[in-house]
């Protein structure tokens, strides 16, 4: 099985989720390219799973402001010039003939990090990703979302252990 992990991340957590989900994708034999959002491309979607990452800001997907914002509490400016909502943004919607079907991924999964003083809260990026997604015609199955303790981090504790099991939870189903 092929897979693209894509994912955005300012402060690096949401990095390591991804890096745990490709590890428990490849614990389950599953050959993984992973890649930041900004580095991405139309090619990322011609696999057999496609599992999209970003942080979230103000309960949704990033914006160049809020990027913006990161970037003046420390985070990379290099991570700042794309988001998954520029990414998605430009796909171009899919349709069910055969030409959009052979570029479109088998599966798709999302995943967001998102603070856990605000969990109880329904806005999160996975979310809008997933509702972007839908909207370019593309199937979206599983969509979760992981923890940080704070905007900065660290990640709650137990959660790469979640993230790698997660991946090989969908290395398993997406067969």
């Amino acid at each position: 099985m092929r897979v693209a992990v894509v994912f955005e991340s300012m402060f690096g957590n949401t990095e390591q989720v991804a890096e745990a989900i490709c590890e428990g994708l490849r614990d389950q034999g599953a050959e993984v390219t992973r890649c930041r959002v900004a580095d991405a491309g139309d090619h990322e979607l011609a696999q057999d799973l496609l599992v999209l990452g970003a942080p979230t800001h103000t309960f949704t997907l990033s914006r160049p402001a809020t990027r913006a914002e990161a970037v003046i509490k420390g985070a990379g400016a290099a991570d700042a010039a794309t988001g998954v909502r520029e990414w998605l943004e430009a796909l171009e919607p899919r349709s069910a003939s055969s030409a959009d079907a052979a570029e479109a991924p088998g599966a798709v999964a999302v995943f967001d990090t998102r603070a856990t003083k605000v969990r109880h809260l329904p806005g999160s990026a996975a979310r809008r990703t997933a509702r972007l997604l839908r909207q370019r015609g593309l199937d979206v199955g599983e969509v979760t979302s992981f923890y940080v303790e704070d905007v900065r981090g660290p990640l709650a504790e137990g959660e790469l252990s979640r993230a790698r099991s997660w991946g090989r939870h969908l290395a398993v189903t997406t067969r």
